[in-house]
């Protein structure tokens, strides 16, 4: 089978977690190879993602690599048996950039998400009208095809949250968030009614960080940290300029966590922030 061309971000999470196992064992990717009787260049293509690898070569290599997390062995053996075209977003493939089908992927199989809002509404609690004036405010013009397309991949993505046991989702928003006007006054009232609606969910919770707070919290970057079915699994998306960027280091996953734990504590309260986001929608 030859290379992935464009391996997803779960087939390459699966190889990098392979190549860290295998580091901490001490091990060469020539040992690695040997035990499975291929070669060393295939086992750079498997700890790239670029080559799959099926259940029986993972529970090897772990217990070559004295790895005793049954419970991450598991999950690594659960991407494994993934197939690209079995979930919804694979429709998307070649119409929309790799980085939207990567986010609906992360969302779809986080146990919890953790998410940092400045200047804009989460993409799972948009309407359709705020999202398409976001994208059609992008530089250089999208075509409309391109739009259209970038706004129902949004939609598609809030299933996620309307399912019998979504993710939790706790959400802290930037008061300068809540009063951009992506579309006009109309739209970004709409926009804060339908914030209001989500905060009944049990499942969701949203804070706010009023302009008002003392205590500085960096909103420079959008942050979604999304759980995973264990922890060596968990990943940050930070929304970048031009594309998105996963990150699960160790230490970035420590960081992003702490910063996320200081915007809750200084954000208001679920019921403040609800009273505070109906005041601003009410003065539209």
């Amino acid at each position: 089978m030859p290379p992935r061309d464009n391996p997803t971000a779960r087939q390459i999470r699966l190889g990098c977690e392979l190549r860290k196992l295998r580091e901490q064992a001490g091990m060469t990717a020539r040992e690695a190879a040997g035990l499975i009787s291929t070669d060393q260049a295939k086992i750079s293509h498997i700890e790239a993602g670029r080559i799959g690898v099926g259940e029986e070569r993972i529970r090897r290599l772990a217990s070559f690599y004295s790895c005793d997390d049954t419970a991450l062995v598991d999950a690594l053996c659960a991407i494994s048996r993934e197939h690209r075209g079995q979930f919804w977003w694979d429709g998307y493939r070649g119409v929309l950039a790799p980085g939207f089908l990567n986010i609906a992927e992360l969302e779809h199989h986080a146990r919890y998400m953790r998410c940092l809002q400045s200047v804009t509404m989460p993409g799972l609690l948009q309407i359709r009208e705020y999202a398409r004036a976001l994208f059609e405010g992008v530089f250089p013009k999208l075509s409309e095809d391109e739009v259209e397309a970038r706004v129902e991949h949004r939609m598609l993505r809030q299933d996620v949250l309307n399912r019998a046991e979504p993710p939790k989702f706790d959400v802290v928003i930037h008061e300068a968030g809540l009063r951009m006007r992506p579309g006009g006054r109309k739209v970004a009232r709409a926009q804060l009614e339908r914030l209001l609606e989500e905060t009944e969910r049990p499942a969701v919770t949203v804070r706010v960080i009023p302009f008002a707070a003392e205590q500085f919290v960096d909103v420079t970057q959008t942050v979604l940290y999304a759980g995973g079915v264990v922890p060596q699994l968990d990943t940050v998306h930070i929304d970048a300029p031009f594309r998105g960027v996963h990150l699960d280091a160790v230490a970035d996953l420590n960081r992003y966590r702490m910063q996320l734990d200081f915007a809750e504590e200084v954000g208001l309260d679920p019921a403040e922030s609800r009273s505070f986001i109906h005041h601003i929608a009410r003065d539209l």
